[in-house]
Formats: structure tokens, C-alpha cells, sequence
């Protein structure tokens, strides 16, 4: 079958390098991809939300299957725009529809559904700016840190974390009245700070049955210590070391299984992966979030440990047959290193030269912010590249990708040395 990937950073070329490997993949397209995924399918330049031009791909190349990388066309309705078009319909498309996407797209929207359901989370009030006054209000009766997230999406920066209630309610102000956020911030979820440790696990399901990928940590600080500036992710371990078979089965009772029931009795049509953010404090979970699609940098360490044809249980969700394929996951532990430009999350130098990666035995490298330039690779955005390597232990694993990082080559070139200190 010919399958389109929707994407073009790690994620996207972790998902390509797994489905490129299937027996049941003949033409692999990437749009746009980067430099890593034209090695190993074909780079198309479209934006992931041109639904007209991915429609005139899509009939050109007789795609089957449009696997959706980024969350910005799910919750524009991408799903919903191949269902209801004649000559689309009988492509699968492996992403929820438009409704399902709101699980993302509003957090209001996922925290109702969570309320409804009985699935454990933070307190929290929605606020608008005519309501801006009660929202004062509700955190006064919060203890600090302060937590208001933009409803809408706001590319990864719509959450604020602040200590002091003075400077909370300024952002309050700052969102809701000075449009901090664009029309993210219309409206303002503001919750309870939860003290744990964070994980996240990853599903994926036909709508009806689902099946329970690896857990993944991240670290999003750009610093060592998780200090500074939040970024999109500077590296990941899967599995979670302290989430055994006991405490797995407990996130499975009272998050995935209310979670894929609750979509089903609201008939909500979800199809494809869920990615739930989870804090653990102390015996106890809670839900932090929901996102429609795998995460980046998680993808990275996810993907590698799935041992079995990805593509062919993806093809269960289009036949029918999804609840009787076989889903096998690696005993090895996965870590991924992020190779960023200097000044990221900030402002930031793009076009310099990568050189010394091709020839990394012990080590996957996942292209994120790179494009090819006259036979050259060069660097192309905030986060370069995505350095995954399994091993026995946490301490293995990491020690091959920081290697392999060390022996990367371009101009700034950052990465934290220290991702799994917390395990």
C-alpha cells in the first residue's frame, strides 16, 4: 500500500523509519519531511493543513493511508474532510475527527470530558475576559505556583507556571485582555499545581478496542536540573522505570479504559494514537492533559521498541481486524538526546552545516530541523536532531546516544547532558 506521513520533524521520521521497514509499504510519502525522511520515502512540499493539495496527492499516488504526525490539522478536521469527500473516503486516515481532536485543541473541552468520566485530574475554572474578575477570584483561593493554560493551541506555548499571585494575575490580564495567546487565550483554563513526577503513556485504538503502546519521561527544560525556558523537548527514556506492571494496570482502570469508553458513549469517532500526560503523586495519578497524536521527543524512544510491523497494525484499524494483531514491545530501554541550535527556545541560527552522522553504529538519528542545500545537510529550526539509542538499562542507553551526540558535528550545537538524572 502507499502511505502519506503529515509532518516533518522527529516524530515524522521516527514513524517513517518504522513504516518504511513493513512488507506492506510500496510508495512512502512524507510532507514535507526533512533530510532524514528523504532517504527513505519521498519529500512532498505541502503544509500538513493545505487539505486541497493533500486531496490532489493523496488521488495522484493512489495513498491508502495518511498517517497524521502534528496536531494542528486533526483539530482543523482533516479526518472529517477525507470521510466526507467521494473520492476520499476510502482512504484511512489514522487520526481522530475534528470532534475527537477537541480533546487537544480545548482544554476546557478535555477537562469536562474528564469530569464527566470520572477520570482523576487538577481542579480548575474557565475564565473569559468578561469573567476576568471571578478569575481573580479563583486564584485566591489556589496556594501557589499558579497554573493558566490558553483553551486553544498555542505551538506548546500556552502554559504559564507562576509563583506569585500578583504576577499570575497579570497574565491573566495579559491573555485574556492584551491577547497574550491570539485567539488561544479567548478563554483561560486556570487549575490547581500538581507536585509529582510526570510521564507520559501512548494508545492506540480502532475506536472500539485499543492497545497500550511504551511509557515515555521527556524533559522539556533547556537546562540541566530542569531549569530555564521550556522547550519542545530535549530528550526522552522509555520505559518509565518506576511505573511497573502493578501501577500500569492502575493507569489502565482509571484513565485509558474511562478514557477509550467515554469517547465511545459521547460517540465520538476516535481512531489512531492518544497521548495522555500523567503526574504521578505519590500512589496516586492524574491526568494533565490529552494530546490526539504521538508526542516529540517520546516518538523517538517509543517507536524503536515496537517489534512488530506497525504498518500491519495500522491496517488492522482500516480492515477490521485491529483487536487481533499482535502489538510486541522490546525489554531494552530506549533514551533519545536532542541535538538543538544555540539560542533555542529563543531566537536562534539556521544553514549550518551537519556533518559526522551518517556512520552511527549505535545510535538512530531522527532528523527534526534539518534540510538538504547543494548535496549539504544543514541545520533548519530550533531542534536538529534526535539521537535514539537502546541498551539493558537507562545508563546504557544513554551512554551510546551521548556518544554518538559528542561525535555530531554543526555550528552551536547544544543538547543537556543529563537527561535521565531523575531516574
Amino acid at each position: 500500500m502507499n502511505v502519506l506521513i503529515l509532518g516533518n520533524g522527529g516524530r515524522e521520521h521516527a514513524l517513517a523509519w518504522k513504516i518504511s521497514q513493513s512488507s506492506s509499504c510500496n510508495k512512502l510519502f512524507i510532507a514535507p519531511g526533512n533530510a532524514g525522511t528523504e532517504l527513505i520515502g519521498l519529500n512532498i512540499d505541502i503544509s500538513v493543513t493545505d487539505f486541497q493539495s493533500i486531496k490532489k496527492l493523496a488521488i495522484k499516488e493512489e495513498v491508502s493511508m495518511i498517517i497524521v504526525g502534528p496536531e494542528d490539522p486533526l483539530v482543523k478536521g482533516i479526518f472529517d474532510f477525507f470521510k466526507n469527500d467521494k473520492f476520499l473516503n476510502h482512504i484511512t486516515v489514522i487520526g481522530p475527527s475534528q470532534e475527537g481532536a477537541k480533546l487537544e485543541g480545548s482544554k476546557e473541552f478535555a477537562k469536562e470530558f474528564m469530569i464527566k468520566n470520572n477520570i482523576p485530574t487538577a481542579k480548575y475554572q474557565a475564565f473569559t475576559k468578561k469573567t476576568i474578575k471571578e478569575g481573580y477570584d479563583f486564584l485566591e483561593t489556589l496556594n501557589p505556583p499558579y497554573v493558566l493554560k490558553a483553551d486553544g493551541l498555542a505551538a506548546g506555548k500556552g502554559v504559564l507556571i507562576i509563583n506569585e499571585i500578583k504576577k499570575a494575575k497579570e497574565e491573566l490580564e495579559a491573555m485574556l485582555l492584551k491577547s497574550k495567546f491570539g485567539k488561544a487565550g479567548k478563554k483561560v483554563i486556570i487549575e490547581e499545581f500538581l507536585d509529582g513526577i510526570e510521564l507520559s503513556v501512548f494508545v492506540i485504538t480502532n475506536g472500539d478496542s485499543y492497545k497500550i503502546l511504551p511509557s515515555a519521561k521527556d524533559y522539556k527544560r533547556i537546562g540541566e536540573g530542569d531549569t530555564g525556558l521550556n522547550t519542545g523537548g530535549m530528550g526522552a527514556i522509555s520505559p518509565v522505570p518506576f511505573i511497573d506492571r502493578f501501577f500500569m494496570e492502575k493507569i489502565d482502570q482509571e484513565i485509558i479504559r474511562p478514557t477509550i469508553e467515554g469517547l465511545k458513549k459521547e460517540n465520538i469517532h476516535y481512531q489512531g494514537f492518544l497521548f495522555i500526560g500523567l503526574i504521578k503523586i505519590g500512589s496516586e495519578i492524574k491526568v494533565i492533559e490529552y494530546n490526539v497524536r504521538l508526542g516529540d521527543p517520546e516518538t523517538e524512544v517509543v517507536i524503536p521498541r515496537i517489534k512488530s510491523d506497525l504498518l500491519n497494525l495500522l491496517k488492522g484499524i482500516r480492515d477490521g481486524t485491529f483487536s487481533e494483531k499482535d502489538l510486541n514491545i522490546s525489554e531494552d530501554t530506549a533514551a533519545t538526546v536532542m541535538l538543538v541550535s544555540k539560542g533555542y527556545p529563543e531566537k536562534y541560527m539556521t544553514g549550518h552545516t551537519i556533518t559526522n552522522f551518517k556512520n552511527c553504529e549505535n545510535s538512530i538519528v531522527f532528523h527534526a530541523g534539518t534540510k538538504k542545500h547543494n548535496e549539504e545537510t544543514q541545520t533548519n529550526g530550533g531542534r536538529i536532531m534526535a539521537i535514539t539509542s537502546l541498551g539493558k538499562n537507562p545508563e546504557d542507553a544513554l551512554r551510546k546516544s551521548y556518544k554518538t551526540a559528542k561525535d555530531i558535528h554543526f555550528e552551536g550545537k547544544n543538547y543537556r547532558r543529563d537527561i535521565g538524572f531523575d531516574l
